[in-house]
């Protein structure tokens, strides 16, 4: 299933359910937001959401983005740098995260030992996952070759 559809039908369920208004702001917030792809902060969702609507707050865009996150479409993560950003909750997706700890900028990646040996671990521990966020701090080992380091 595409992720606007997804997202746009989830939402409009959540906001049955809870009683709320369908508003427009909301479906441009959500567009952007499913477009943006993910680790998108207040901020840069702002910067998205008002070149098509320049009205919109910072206030909306937040409130907007804690609802996705309560509607199931959007996971919040917070890596550290006091930020949070959040990314779309697509369903049966899971990956982790390569954090430069210098730039800022997130890898995500998947691998399936490091998948497999958490299980054993927690197993070991007569624990069985249910859940799990794996994020590596690290530094960009060439930084003119860094997306996001500033250029001298």
């Amino acid at each position: 299933m595409e992720p606007l559809p997804s997202a746009r039908a989830r939402l409009d369920r959540f906001i049955a359910d809870q009683g709320m208004k369908h508003t427009r702001q909301r479906d441009t917030i959500l567009e952007e937001f499913v477009r943006a792809g993910g680790h998108v902060s207040v901020e840069d969702l702002l910067r998205r959401v008002q070149v098509l609507a320049p009205g919109l707050g910072a206030a909306t865009v937040y409130r907007t983005l804690k609802l996705f996150v309560d509607a199931g479409i959007a996971h919040e993560r917070n890596f550290g740098d006091g930020q949070a950003r959040y990314e779309p909750a697509l369903d049966d997706e899971h990956h982790d995260h390569l954090i430069c700890s210098d730039c800022g900028t997130i890898f995500e990646f998947e691998d399936p030992q490091i998948e497999s040996r958490q299980s054993e671990i927690a197993a070991q521990h007569g624990l069985v996952l249910h859940a799990h966020r794996h994020e590596i701090h690290g530094r960009c080992l060439q930084r003119e070759a860094c997306p996001r380091w500033p250029k001298a």
